[in-house]
């Protein structure tokens, strides 16, 4: 039996759904980076607890609270990187859909100090419903 990566234990405390659940592992000058030219009023960084709170709030209001992240996979890349491949899930303009996402992160130290989040946006797709 092989140990978990250290980095991986840190990154397990990390919930989209309640980023105040990485206060105790998130350095305080903490930086979430947003790539998607999709969605080009979400772009940009975002500082500290309160910036990835206020990443997280912005996207609930553009998804109405729907937006889900399903871990696929985290490799951890020497002692300080993590990538992590999640299908993000959510209702966006009223239609169902998935989207494959890579999340880079930084961890020094026990500590989160930097996230790139990557939607990769010719994987979107609207997901059928059933009725």
């Amino acid at each position: 039996m092989t140990e978990e990566h250290p980095n991986i234990s840190i990154l397990k405390k990390f919930n989209p759904a309640n980023p105040i659940s990485a206060a105790e592992v998130l350095a305080e000058d903490f930086v979430w980076h947003y790539i998607n030219p999709k969605l080009p009023e979400m772009e940009g960084d975002y500082f500290g607890l309160a910036g990835l709170t206020d990443f997280f709030q912005k996207l609930a209001g553009r998804t109405t609270g729907s937006f889900k992240v399903a871990p696929i996979s985290a490799t951890p890349i020497g002692d300080d990187i993590v990538i992590a491949h999640v299908k993000d899930k959510m209702l966006l303009d009223g239609k169902p859909m998935e989207i494959d996402a890579i999340v880079v992160w930084c961890i020094m130290e026990g500590e989160i100090k930097e996230a790139w989040d990557i939607p990769i946006v010719h994987t979107a797709k609207m997901i059928k419903t059933a009725h």
